[in-house]
């Protein structure tokens, strides 16, 4: 073999060794890299994609906070991996120690941050709105409850009071209060329709809204779970014989923002207001607040008994009677001689 070849040989092998070597090092490099813990504030940060935002733009401002020193880390990690298609737009918490690897993998898995907003059981549909306007990172479309969106989601009921199950509900930044609500109507629906195939017989109740409305009620009278049954059976006996409901809840609904805590004997005798179940016979036009699921049950599935009447003790709780005479006792008991904490409603949430 020719020296000079010889010679030339050795000299490639060695250019190639040294190359070689020079990629494992710079392999080796690049995952430590990627690898290392960010630069990120000691109790994390939530960063947003937008929808349709590239992983060029979102390394570019990753760099502008200081978060992500060699953005260019990112961007070929993204390419290589094919993560930079599957990135996901939303909100993410970025937790400290997190590499460029993971922080690739969380933006490519959507595990966006999730929120929650409680709409407890017996509260109003306006409060209700107060409350989804108070969620943090939730979107406010509606106006109010008479908003033609929301009557547009209840449809043919003209208006939307009750027409959502109160529950506990998750939802992602972005979201409205619309989303959430329109989520709650359908789980009313179903609940309702369920409950109401399952109904007792021989209810004086001509459709499942009618079964809201009780139940409606019934959520506001009691605060004892094992109340509602024997408070549905009363209100359901009074509607068989012809009896009017006589409900506070109600009437105060009725007043709505004019009522200030002290129900009188004017409000009591005032036909004008529609919701006044001393003066009207029947159920209210609409529910009076958003019942729940065992309010809902107990209105389709009331307890058996004889009961007519029922007074507040003033903790929440209630006497029953099945005569007039019994009832005027219980009143003169509770009513006539109030303690300093009672109440007749249902305790506010601390929900």
């Amino acid at each position: 073999m020719n020296p000079l070849f010889r010679r030339l040989l050795r000299v490639a092998l060695v250019l190639a060794l040294a190359a070689m070597l020079a990629a494992a090092l710079l392999l080796i490099w690049l995952d430590r890299r990627l690898d290392a813990p960010l630069p990120l504030p000691e109790d994390g940060a939530l960063f947003v994609i937008e929808q349709g935002e590239s992983l060029a733009a979102i390394s570019r401002r990753l760099q502008a906070t200081g978060w992500l020193p060699q953005p260019w880390l990112l961007r070929a990690w993204g390419r290589f991996s094919g993560d930079d298609a599957r990135i996901r737009h939303g909100e993410y918490r970025l937790r400290p120690g997190l590499s460029v690897r993971e922080l690739l993998a969380l933006l490519a898995s959507g595990r966006v941050v999730q929120y929650q907003v409680t709409l407890p059981e017996g509260i109003t549909l306006v409060q209700a709105l107060q409350r989804l306007a108070a969620a943090p990172a939730l979107r406010v479309v509606l106006s109010g409850p008479e908003d033609p969106a929301l009557l547009a989601l209840v449809a043919p009921h003209t208006a939307a009071e009750g027409l959502f199950l109160p529950e506990t509900w998750r939802y992602e930044r972005g979201d409205s209060d619309l989303q959430i609500l329109a989520r709650a109507h359908r789980a009313l629906e179903d609940e309702l329709a369920r409950a109401w195939a399952g109904r007792a017989e021989g209810l004086p109740l001509e459709s499942p809204y009618e079964a809201l409305i009780l139940a409606s009620i019934i959520e506001r009278e009691t605060g004892v779970p094992a109340e509602r049954g024997e408070i549905a059976g009363v209100f359901v006996r009074r509607l068989q014989r012809g009896m009017r409901l006589q409900t506070d809840p109600t009437i105060i609904y009725g007043l709505g923002e004019g009522f200030d805590g002290n129900l009188r004997r004017s409000h009591l005798e005032d036909a004008g207001n529609r919701y006044n179940t001393y003066r009207h016979h029947g159920l209210p036009p609409t529910p009076i607040a958003l019942p729940g699921r065992a309010a809902i049950r107990a209105a389709l599935q009331p307890a058996a008994g004889d009961s007519l009447y029922f007074v507040a003790r003033g903790d929440g709780s209630h006497v029953f009677s099945s005569t007039l005479e019994a009832h005027r006792r219980a009143v003169r008991k509770y009513q006539l001689s109030r303690r300093e904490d009672y109440r007749s409603s249902p305790p506010p949430s601390s929900q």
